[in-house]
């Protein structure tokens, strides 16, 4: 009985000892697949890797691990960018700044510091102001006219539902951006993730936050990595966060100067009528923002397209057998920016929304 009960246990125990080990086996196994290293991701990043080095062929890329790998498919090609500072109309002053005491100093560096340490570029630059205002186009443009890394950060990149992954990530964002120096971390919406602290945050999220922090103040790269942020809520983010980010711009609901200039960008290649008067639509779009204005000039554009299509379709089909291809509408007018339903009535709220977002 006792050599029964004896070989019962080497049994049970042997039993245990081979379902831990396959429980452990199939946790890697489920990590392989599901992870940030699956067989999609990888190929990914292997693809960015190639795409990097046809750019930067002097880069190191061969020793990066598998969380660099999985941010390198975030970062962005400064000619896969088609917006420039030239595309941006009424705001000259901001950009003239954030040449002269960002891009330049990140892009130069030894050009600045040969004079003093104090010109190098800050660690962090925030934009903020009402929404349609042109934050996330001047970080666009920011790193189409740069020559430094771009690391477009989402937040669905970075949370990953295996414990301590997304701590893993964070590190592998600043690890990489300093291989790749100079490099600009751009985080779009950035009060959604660095919001104010409190005790109700998920203990992942505090972590997340503390890893962000300690790895953006420890940096050791003398102003060659920037992290950028973009909101229209300043006052969510962390004022930890806002001490990191010392330079910052405002940018604010367009003057009458500024519409003019958004305007005449936007109706720029577009066939308008010899009487055509500016200032009666600038007038019109006081309050709005400059993706309210080429909202309003894409509806008012519609109108003489609308006409053309209405005259010679029918049904969706053409009224005439031969159809001729080069089609020619007629010149924008004034009175288009006014008769069409959607932009005559969709303007004074949307002034009045703007003009409450900004006084917030």
């Amino acid at each position: 009985m006792s050599q029964l009960r004896h070989d019962w246990r080497i049994n049970l125990a042997i039993s245990l000892i081979a379902t831990v080990i396959s429980g452990f086996f199939i946790d890697r196994t489920l990590r392989h697949l599901l992870g940030p290293t699956s067989s999609a991701k990888a190929s990914a990043a292997q693809d960015a890797v190639r795409r990097f080095r046809a750019r930067k062929p002097d880069v190191d890329l061969d020793h990066l691990n598998e969380h660099e790998l999985l941010i390198m498919t975030e970062v962005i090609a400064p000619e896969d960018i088609n917006v420039t500072f030239e595309d941006i109309g009424g705001l000259e002053a901001i950009i003239s700044d954030l040449r002269e005491s960002v891009l330049y100093p990140l892009t130069m560096p030894s050009f600045f510091t040969q004079n003093s340490p104090l010109l190098q570029a800050p660690t962090g630059v925030l934009l903020y102001g009402p929404p349609g205002c042109g934050k996330t186009m001047l970080a666009k443009a920011l790193a189409s006219e740069s020559s430094a890394t771009f690391i477009n950060v989402k937040i669905s990149s970075i949370l990953d539902k295996w414990f301590g992954e997304s701590n893993k990530i964070v590190a592998g964002i600043f690890s990489l951006a300093q291989k790749l120096q100079p490099s600009i971390i751009f985080i779009d919406e950035i009060d959604s993730f660095l919001r104010e602290r409190s005790k109700s945050d998920h203990e992942v999220m505090s972590m997340l936050k503390a890893e962000f922090m300690t790895l953006w103040d420890g940096l050791t790269t003398e102003g060659r990595i920037m992290v950028l942020g973009a909101t229209n809520r300043p006052n969510d983010i962390d004022s930890a966060f806002l001490r990191r980010m010392p330079k910052r711009f405002s940018i604010k609901l367009p003057d009458t100067e500024q519409r003019k200039r958004i305007l005449k960008l936007m109706l720029n290649g577009t066939e308008l009528e010899p009487n055509f008067e500016f200032d009666a639509v600038i007038a019109k779009t006081a309050g709005l923002s400059g993706s309210d204005i080429k909202e309003a000039c894409r509806n008012a554009a519609m109108v003489p397209a609308r006409e053309y299509f209405r005259d010679n379709y029918v049904d969706g089909k053409p009224k005439a057998n031969n159809v001729d291809t080069n089609i020619k509408m007629r010149p924008l007018r004034t009175s288009d920016f006014f008769t069409d339903s959607h932009t005559a009535n969709g303007w004074d709220s949307r002034r009045r929304q703007s003009v409450e977002e900004s006084l917030d």
